[in-house]
């Protein structure tokens, strides 16, 4: 995490005057790339969209109603693969908006997608997988949705994810 202004900006005033979403919601949050944020092509680096998006994670939570809860039980939550698509750049100056869903999970991980999107259209779409650490232990899934209190039944993966899934699998198995 390298936006230090920005994450105190979340914690002191942002998350406190959220809207609320549901768990399966889509939480969106607004930037500016300032000149420190774009590399010497004058766009936005690629280095700064991973940074960002952990502040989004951070801000869906809130939504969620779950951050609170989730920093009082000590769990942690730590990015095991990422992909990234990278479609348009961000130009200094413009103001963007980070579109964050939880998407799916499975016996081990959970998967959010976020998207990176101005007026300009769509800049990039990223796909993270990931879980909560407590005490250096995984938190389940299960008791990550006993804690938000989501009883409906699993929303379909999509299928970028499967196959994304799948990649990250075959990696796994040949470098093993």
């Amino acid at each position: 995490m390298n936006l230090y202004f920005r994450l105190f900006w979340l914690f002191a005033w942002r998350t406190r005057h959220c809207n609320k979403i549901g768990f399966l919601g889509t939480s969106k949050l607004t930037f500016r790339a300032l000149p420190s944020d774009c590399d010497i092509n004058f766009h936005l680096t690629n280095s700064r969209y991973p940074a960002f998006m952990d502040l989004a994670r951070t801000y869906m939570m809130a939504e969620m109603g779950s951050l609170k809860r989730f920093i009082k039980l000590g769990w942690m939550p730590i990015i095991n693969a990422a992909a990234f698509t990278y479609i348009r750049d961000i130009k200094p100056w413009a103001k963007f908006e980070i579109e964050t869903k939880l998407v799916g999970w499975d016996e081990k991980y959970f998967y959010i997608e976020q998207r990176f999107v101005s007026e300009r259209g769509l800049h990039c779409i990223a796909l993270v997988r990931g879980v909560f650490i407590c005490k250096r232990k995984q938190v389940p899934i299960a008791d990550m949705l006993q804690e938000v209190n989501f009883n409906e039944p699993m929303p379909e993966m999509p299928a970028e994810v499967v196959k994304w899934k799948q990649l990250l699998q075959l990696k796994k198995e040949r470098n093993s």
